[in-house]
This record gives C-alpha cells, sequence and structure tokens, in this order.
C-alpha cells in the first residue's frame, strides 16, 4: 500500500514504519527544478533521481528501506511510488502537494515556483 502523507506529517509516517531501515526521501524532480528548489530535512536522507531515470537506476534504490517520494505537487511522485509498488518496494509513501506543499506546511524558506 501506498500512503498518502502531507509534509508535516513525514516524521510520523517514519516512526508509523520503524524498524524497517533508515528512511528514505526520494526527489523525483528534473535538475533545473531542484536549482530553484530542495529540502534538506534534518535527519533524513534525501536522494535525487529524476523520474524518467528511474527504470535505470533501480538497482540504486534500497527495496528494504522506506521511501517517501517528492516531487512538485505529488503526481510524478505518485506514479513513481506506484512504479516501484509494482516492483516489490512495500514501505512507500507519497508526499501529498509536493514540494509546493512542503514550502507552505513545512518550511516557507523552501522557494516556491
Amino acid at each position: 500500500m501506498i500512503s498518502q502523507i502531507r509534509p508535516a506529517e513525514l516524521e510520523a509516517w517514519y516512526v508509523s514504519v520503524e524498524g524497517h531501515g533508515q528512511p528514505l526521501v526520494l526527489d523525483v524532480r528534473e535538475p533545473h527544478e531542484l536549482a530553484l528548489a530542495s529540502v534538506a530535512p534534518d535527519g533524513l536522507e534525501v536522494l535525487s533521481m529524476p523520474m524518467g531515470g528511474i527504470p535505470d537506476r533501480l538497482q540504486e534504490l534500497p527495496a528494504d528501506r522506506p521511501i517517501a517520494c517528492l516531487c512538485h505537487h505529488g503526481v510524478r511522485s505518485m506514479q513513481v511510488a506506484l512504479f516501484l509498488h509494482n516492483r516489490g518496494f512495500e514501505k512507500l509513501a507519497n508526499v501529498a502537494g509536493g514540494i509546493d506543499a512542503w514550502s507552505v506546511e513545512r518550511d516557507k524558506q523552501v522557494p516556491r515556483y
């Protein structure tokens, strides 16, 4: 199952999947988007991997760790979460609202674009 979480709920989701390895935020936005705005939440690892490159880089993703997928508004990240789920990844979440919601709900220092 893929959880739908708001940016403010990220830590609570990680607690709910505790015991399944170090959590990871998978940012699936393009490099030009990362240049506009990025996140670096305390205590959380962030891996940037554009959506289109994920099939070729799938082996780089840890299937045994919880992964929260992030994009601009939550659409691409949901597609990536579904793709990962169909390939055996189990502890998945989609950050609903994406980095745009992150800026509003979590960290107003993150630019909106």
